[in-house]
């Protein structure tokens, strides 16, 4: 692999996570505390279940498998939980995990991005993996921010002044 190659992927898959990581900490600081652990209802998650979830996952798949960690993930409490953390603890816990897995994506080689680790039960790339927890985290972000806006009626502003069709050029 380049290192042309692994240094955009790496540098991309960073611009990604910050990204989410920014307008989490935007829908959050919308959000009071009693609004962390709602459930829009008994099929739905909180809030709170999914930065629990976010934290669990990005631990496992980056921290315990690329990091070469021990995996002591319990992803049902991830679930199962409807209090307990406050809004500040919540955010601590996953933006601490965000951050540690950061730095084991920014000092991977290109052997170890191609090999292949076992995670819940199949054998992924570390490309695949990285790919997995960012997309995850997307995926869970955008959750996040729905509730938010459902439960605030308001626009969170991400795109306010910006060009959508400005094309990036200073990569």
């Amino acid at each position: 692999m380049p290192d042309q190659f692994l240094q955009e992927f790496v540098s991309d898959i960073i611009t990604r996570l910050d990204e989410n990581t920014t307008k989490l900490k935007a829908s959050l600081d919308e959000l009071v505390e009693a609004d962390i652990w709602k459930r829009p209802n008994e099929h739905s998650n909180s809030v709170g279940n999914l930065m629990l979830h976010l934290a669990g996952n990005i631990r496992q798949w980056i921290i315990s498998s690329l990091g070469n960690e021990e995996d002591l993930r319990e992803r049902d409490k991830e679930f199962a939980t409807d209090s307990g953390y406050s809004k500040s603890e919540l955010a601590a816990k996953l933006f601490s995990t965000v951050a540690e897995a950061k730095k084991i994506i920014q000092n991977i080689s290109a052997e170890e991005i191609l090999k292949k680790r076992k995670v819940q039960g199949r054998f992924y790339s570390g490309v695949s993996i990285i790919i997995h927890v960012t997309e995850h985290y997307s995926y869970h972000t955008g959750q996040i921010i729905f509730w938010t806006k459902l439960l605030k009626d308001k626009d969170l502003g991400f795109y306010t002044g910006v060009d959508l069709n400005e094309k990036n050029e200073t990569r």
